[in-house]
């Protein structure tokens, strides 16, 4: 009978274990060769012994005898358990009686030139067993597990869908049916724990029961989880590509890491205390493949690169960096003869993430004092780079002082890794950093470099070899390569740090290396934030409050009025009101109970409001919540401190407690703040582009007990907020460059309005140079902008105002790029970047003043339009950055205000309930209440709290008058206890308003 293929789980044994002794040269190991007591094949360790280190092994036997093996099993195990296996493997052990080092596995040298290490190397014996009977205790077996040098490296559990199980169902075993107390399995013994089959592969590095966290190892398919399709099994790059010995020592040696992580947590007592856990790091697939890919380009190609890696939220980039930065410091040339970077530079935007980024790479060095933190400035800079320090961290508030230092080191090569680049390194702070890298440090060498431009030859080193220099240094730099990490890449970072590639005849951007919010989703390590997508409407009317009827420019009055609106205290009150009621009743018992909310406001007086709004209701309903208030600054005289009663510096752990579950923010916090309880955002700011995106992802950090997200907006619809995400959904494509002719064309246009001469620009940017006292600067500036404003038309003014931010804005971009020789070009810039402050602005005469003192308002109503998940595909690609900028007047159209007042209800009112119509009933009952005497004498005798009360009464008895009139209003005011305090508040306040104004009797509004 004739054989057939072997479809079952030990097939797939078979198959992969076959494929590692015949392709990646391992030794196949009968399972009886395991001890599982001492999780040793101690036949391959001492043949590896005796193989490498004869002279050790003669030296312990003659010392020990017989029991030579057992002392070295001891000693090996009793490191292992103290150590981890992977520490173990790199440093090797030493027996204390006789002081004998021992070597557990030899690293691949650098160059394979050197012959005795290389020789080493190959004596590693990499093997694999299967159906290893793992514990003395019972016959339990796992599928494969291999070894290196006779030590358990990895175990692995496969499935095969043709038997009807798959990945889960090895997942499930492990979680299940591995007691994790079991030797082989106790924390750090082994490297890795795979969970296989023909579609996926799932990693663990510390069984736990239950608790086991088991992470995806795929390459992801059309940007998102899973594999690709593929002749053969999906899953075989493990064995074929991640399993070879050069890779899995790879990984042993620069990768795998047993950390310390700071875990909070509330004692018994109810304080905060910090414990320490360790975690054994083994790299994602896309960790793995990006680093790798960044360090065989950097080899190849040496100093001088720019590399984007669009990582989204979730990617582990703070690991990815760390590896990648202790990499590069040791990366050598391909002879093996010189290493290509003397220093790497780890640049973060944001503080916080400094110390994270500060302390993960420090637990990655394996030599003490690689790494040194700049937190004091440029005298620990100095010190740091004398005494060998390979590795400089530094936020870049903190850069100014760094590439200073840096500035004396020519020759040096540079890898500067920058941390989210679009914040980053753009603008003039790429300039700071180009100007202070470049070789070009000293006045000799500057004078070699341009002579051979310079007509008039001389000792002197000119204003315009100087301003060549400038030209020079501000392109990227040929000694330094830059690594660009980001979620959210801008046209300009894609323009500055991607791949260029040609598609249908234009030069487009990429990335170099894609992790994509999709994957990143699909794979569990971040929240879809859109999934619980929930949009309100507010409707509104406003009625006018004098007899007038004055013009007002009708476009700019517009927009005053539905900004007045969404801040009148009536709205914010109202959205407060539902905010903090949804929460309560829907969201609170989310992530465990624990669930915490961010509001986003349009401006920092907006936040005050919300802030007093949240705080009045939540004490109203004797709620336990509390609300916590974030914005730069102070505004009508309050501030964070004083409306939270705690120092700004503590916002983020004062809302860690249990009680502050609202998040009040103006732009503060609205990016780089992690804070994984986050599940809630209430939005009433318009929001675009890569900020919409930024906001949002603070709901997107995973917690345990996170299942799902909600989002309440008040002014986005659904449409806008997909057309933000869709770009950064998958990878970030720029469709087109930047053209550079655009500047010569800004430059003729500019040139030919005549407010300045060449002259004039080359003499004061010779005097910028030569750092002349500054009063000589204005005289230059103000003979141009005298022209300026006499000679111009206000059309041609407004068109040469545009024309210039355009050109600075784009200079600074593209003189990074590419690499202009016409020196006029920078000395323009310099000219231009001094003159647009005297220029003015470009704010025409406000025609619309005064219109928010004529009106009132009448209605206001929120309606919920709907609840949607935002269900993204690949966005278009991003445009370039804008070069055509032409300038003009716009002249008002003047209106009627009776007529803005109506165009602008029809446009956002709808049919009102009597119970919406807020001010105009209550001026009804505002004129009986203020001709009650009971008020008048309340108002003239007693104090405001007592006039109050009054007034609440009065209000009451006034209301029984407009029973018939208007039930619907009256029912509405006496069964709503919320609506009955906003009328009162409001006929109080219209009282004090007419006692103001000397009226009484009938009164119209």
């Amino acid at each position: 009978m004739s054989k057939t293929t072997n479809t079952k789980e030990n097939g797939f044994e078979t198959h992969i274990v076959d494929y590692l002794v015949d392709s990646n040269n391992y030794v196949e190991r009968a399972n009886k060769n395991y001890d599982n007591s001492n999780c040793i094949d101690a036949a391959m360790l001492f043949q590896f012994l005796e193989t490498t280190q004869a002279k050790a092994l003669d030296k312990l036997k003659h010392y020990h005898k017989d029991l030579y093996k057992q002392k070295i099993v001891k000693r090996l195990n009793d490191q292992i358990k103290q150590k981890g296996i992977i520490a173990v493997l790199r440093k090797g052990i030493v027996d204390g009686f006789t002081d004998t080092k021992l070597r557990l596995f030899y690293d691949k040298p650098v160059s394979a030139y050197n012959q005795k290490a290389d020789t080493l190397y190959q004596a590693n014996i990499f093997s694999a067993m299967r159906q290893v009977y793992f514990s003395p205790q019972n016959k339990k077996s796992l599928d494969i597990v291999t070894f290196i040098n006779g030590l358990p490296i990895i175990s692995f559990e496969l499935k095969n869908e043709l038997t009807k199980q798959n990945v889960e169902h090895a997942i499930k075993q492990y979680k299940t049916d591995r007691d994790p107390n079991e030797e082989l399995f106790r924390f750090g013994r082994l490297v890795v724990n795979f969970a296989v089959d023909t579609e996926e592969v799932w990693m663990c590095t510390e069984l736990k029961g239950q608790s086991s966290f088991f992470l995806p190892f795929n390459k992801g398919y059309k940007n998102g989880a899973g594999n690709p399709p593929k002749d053969g099994i999906k899953t075989d790059y493990l064995w074929k590509d991640v399993l070879t010995k050069d890779s899995l020592t790879n990984i042993i040696q620069n990768y795998s890491q047993i950390i310390s992580e700071e875990i909070e947590y509330v004692d018994a007592k109810g304080k905060k205390r910090i414990k320490k856990v360790k975690k054994l790091i083994f790299p994602r697939f896309h960790q793995l493949t990006a680093v790798r890919n960044i360090l065989v380009d950097a080899q190849e190609k040496g100093a001088g690169q720019k590399y984007l890696i669009q990582h989204s939220a979730g990617s582990g980039k703070s690991n990815s960096i760390s590896w990648l930065a202790h990499q590069l410091v040791g990366l050598h040339n391909k002879a093996g003869d010189k290493t290509i970077f003397d220093t790497v530079i780890v640049i973060t935007d944001r503080r916080v993430l400094d110390k994270q980024i500060r302390d993960n790479i420090k637990q990655y060095q394996q030599v003490k004092g690689v790494v040194q933190a700049i937190t004091e400035g440029s005298k620990q800079l100095k010190t740091a780079l004398e005494e060998g320090k390979k590795i400089i961290i530094t936020t870049i508030q903190k850069f100014p002082h760094i590439v200073e230092e840096i500035g004396d080191l020519p020759g040096n090569n540079f890898g500067i890794i920058i941390d989210e680049a679009h914040s980053s390194l753009s603008g003039q702070m790429a300039r700071k950093l180009n100007e202070t890298l470049a070789k070009v440090s000293d006045e000799e060498k500057l004078q070699s470099d341009l002579e051979n431009y310079d007509e008039n030859e001389n000792d002197d080193v000119t204003g315009e070899d100087l301003i060549r220099a400038l030209i020079k240094s501000r392109k990227l730099l040929d000694n330094a390569s830059y690594f660009a990490f980001t979620a959210t890449p801008k046209n300009k970072t894609l323009e500055l740090f991607g791949v260029p590639y040609q598609d249908d005849g234009k030069t487009k951007f990429r990335a170099f290396h894609l992790y994509s919010m999709k994957q990143a989703i699909e794979e569990g390590f971040i929240k879809d934030v859109l999934q619980n997508y929930t949009t309100y409407q507010s409707y509104y009317a406003l009625l006018k409050r004098i007899e007038d009827d004055p013009e007002y420019d009708k476009k700019k009055a517009q927009k005053k009025l539905k900004a007045y609106v969404e801040s009148h205290e009536h709205a914010i009150k109202k959205k407060a009101i539902l905010m903090i009621n949804q929460f309560l009743e829907h969201l609170n018992k989310k992530v465990g109970g624990k669930a915490k909310a961010m509001m986003v406001t349009s401006s920092r007086a907006n936040a005050v409001k919300y802030k007093k709004a949240f705080d009045h209701y939540l004490a109203a309903i004797n709620s336990p919540y509390k609300a916590v208030v974030g914005f730069s600054g102070e505004i009508d005289g309050e501030t964070e401190s004083s409306l939270n009663g705690f120092p700004s510096a503590k916002i983020p752990d004062e809302f860690e407690k249990n009680d502050y579950r609202f998040l009040l923010v103006a732009n503060k916090f609205q990016t780089g703040f992690d804070q994984p309880l986050l599940h809630t955002m209430f939005v009433d700011k318009k929001l675009g582009g890569v900020n919409a995106v930024q906001t949002l992802s603070r709901l997107n950090r995973s917690h345990p007990l996170k299942k799902d997200t909600f989002v309440l907006d008040f002014a986005n619809t659904a449409e806008d907020i997909e057309s933000a995400f869709k770009p950064y959904f998958e990878s970030t494509i720029l469709g087109e460059e930047t053209d550079p002719n655009k500047l010569f064309d800004l430059q003729d246009a500019l040139d030919n309005y005549q407010v300045y001469n060449r002259e004039q620009v080359s003499a004061f940017s010779n005097k910028i140079l030569d750092n002349v006292p500054v009063d000589q600067l204005h005289a230059l500036l103000d003979e141009s902008s005298a022209v300026f404003r006499n000679d111009l038309e206000e059309e041609q003014q407004a068109d040469f105002r545009a024309k210039v931010k355009t050109y600075v804005r784009l200079y600074i971009f593209l003189s990074q790029i590419v690499e202009f020789e016409n020196a006029y070009l920078e000395r323009l810039y310099i000219f231009l970047n001094h003159l647009q402050n005297k220029l003015g602005g470009d704010t025409s005469e406000d025609f619309a003043q005064g219109i928010l003192d004529t009106i009132d308002m009448d209605s206001y109503r929120l309606q919920l339009e709907s609840t949607t998940h935002v269900v993204l595909e690949q966005g278009e690609d991003l445009k370039p950055i804008p070069t055509e900028m032409r300038g003009g007047v716009n002249d008002p159209e003047i209106d009627r205000l009776s007529s803005i007042l109506q165009t602008f209800n029809d446009r956002y009112g709808t049919e009102f309930e009597d119970t919406d119509k807020v001010r105009k009933m209550a001026v009804d009952i505002a004129e009986g209440v203020m001709n009650n005497q009971e008020m008048k004498n309340s108002m003239e005798y007693s104090d405001e709290q007592n006039a109050k009360i009054t007034n609440d009464k009065v209000v009451a008895d006034e209301m029984l008058k407009h029973i018939n009139s208007n039930f619907n209003f009256y029912k509405h005011y006496s069964d709503n206890k919320e609506f009955k305090e906003d009328v009162n508040n409001m006929i109080f306040g219209l009282v004090k308003e007419m006692l103001r104004a000397g009226v009484s009797g009938n009164t119209n509004p």
